[in-house]
């Protein structure tokens, strides 16, 4: 079987220096010493740098917990999370004796209940990871702490679904990256959630982290998962949105779904993103399964190699993985007889088309981390445009080909992002 090129190599360091801020803010928080981190720097030191220009971190002397930017939208955002369990495939793992089990997220456009406020503790506001999960992503680098905080999301937890858009919502299926984790792209999915859609992600068992609703925490680990294993999972997430507008609820355990959410998805629009080895799961999911519209690939390699002809709209935000220097991204390309586009940001790799862009530069200050080395990590891009981007671009995509709205920013190259080019 083929394999997928590894990660780049600093991606274990972008870990660690993200894990390590998270054991800082939480020491702040807690009282709790923290070990130094791996890197050499110094860890929550009172005189660590301003904040960048583009940082969401507050100000201030002393470590601050990380944060998302909120996203740009007219709908707040609600989320829930499913367990899935496909009777069709067993878990790949030898001996297990089960079926092939994930961890799902929903995000939607949510209705402020009546009061025009929300209750905290009915819809709290959803963490990035859980807390099982960040405490498995934190000992996994070096500090099994007991995790008090990590960044919170926009969304809040079981809110009810607004019906927008003609009463049923489009919807986008998301891929995560390897050894990642769902929650990687919340910028784009909260932000694609408060324009209106229904946005599913998915762990990708054995090539994530992950909680499950017993209490089980699971982290990448030695069975191998490859791009079509992702594509088959993203197919079964399908699946389980048709049922969901059928009315049916879809988690295996029959746990109370939000108010609005059984019908809400339009089964007939439906796209596909994904960042890595997920853009390169994205595009073996849409050449398989004709119910995705259109698909997005987040600077994936492309491997292994994909010679079919794809019919459907695709588009690729590349950094790292450009057509130049990636042959098999090159003959994707060629591969692509509809609508199809290319951008890419001056500055950007790997990582700026998603979270990191931002959690990392916030993380690095918080350290003590200098400029230099944390663009060696997360590229020269400046982590606010970088943020604007990942919110604006795949918008426009999706409300383009799911919505047939009009979408000047893909028609060329636009004043508002002079960052973004067009190759041809």
């Amino acid at each position: 079987m083929t394999s997928t090129p590894a990660a780049p190599r600093t991606s274990l360091t972008r870990r660690r220096v993200l894990a390590t801020a998270l054991a800082a803010g939480t020491a702040a928080a807690t009282g709790t010493a923290v070990p130094a981190a791996a890197s050499g720097a110094p860890v929550g030191r009172a005189d660590a740098p301003p904040a960048h220009r583009g940082s969401t971190a507050p100000a201030g002397p002393g470590p601050v917990p990380l944060t998302l930017p909120a996203p740009t939208g007219p709908y707040p955002v609600g989320t829930v999370s499913l367990r899935l369990v496909d009777p069709a495939r067993p878990d790949p793992a030898a001996g297990s004796g089960r079926c092939r089990e994930l961890m799902a997220g929903l995000w939607y456009p949510a209705r402020v209940p009546a009061g025009g406020g929300w209750d905290a503790h009915r819809y709290p506001r959803a963490p990035w990871m859980s807390e099982g999960v960040l405490r498995a992503f934190l000992a996994e680098v070096g500090f099994p702490l007991d995790p008090a905080l990590g960044p919170l999301t926009a969304a809040r937890t079981g809110a009810p679904v607004l019906r927008t858009d003609g009463d049923r919502l489009p919807v986008v299926v998301y891929a995560h990256g390897a050894g990642s984790h769902r929650g990687d792209h919340t910028i784009t999915v909260q932000e694609l959630a408060s324009h209106g859609y229904l946005v599913v992600t998915v762990g990708h068992t054995h090539d994530t982290f992950a909680e499950f609703p017993d209490g089980r925490v699971i982290t990448p680990d030695d069975v191998p998962m490859y791009p079509r294993d992702f594509a088959t999972d993203l197919r079964f997430l399908l699946d389980c949105v048709e049922r969901l507008a059928a009315g049916h609820n879809p988690d295996a355990d029959g746990a109370p779904l939000p108010r609005g959410l059984r019908g809400a998805p339009d089964p007939r629009r439906i796209g596909a993103f994904g960042w890595s080895k997920g853009g390169t799961a994205t595009a073996l999911a849409l050449l398989a399964d004709r119910r995705i519209r259109a698909g997005l690939s987040l600077d994936a390699p492309m491997e292994p190699l994909i010679t079919t002809d794809v019919d459907r709209p695709f588009m690729l935000m590349t950094a790292s993985f450009p057509r130049e220097g990636a042959p098999a991204v090159a003959e994707f390309w060629d591969h692509l007889r509809g609508w199809r586009l290319d951008v890419r940001a001056d500055g950007a790799v790997h990582p700026s088309y998603g979270d990191n862009a931002t959690l990392i530069p916030q993380a690095g200050r918080l350290l003590g981390m200098s400029e230099e080395q944390i663009q060696e990590m997360v590229g020269t891009l400046d982590p606010a445009r970088a943020v604007r981007i990942q919110q604006a671009y795949p918008l426009a995509f999706f409300d383009r080909h799911l919505r047939h709205r009009r979408a000047p920013l893909l028609d060329g190259p636009s004043r508002a992002f002079p960052e973004v080019r067009f190759p041809r």
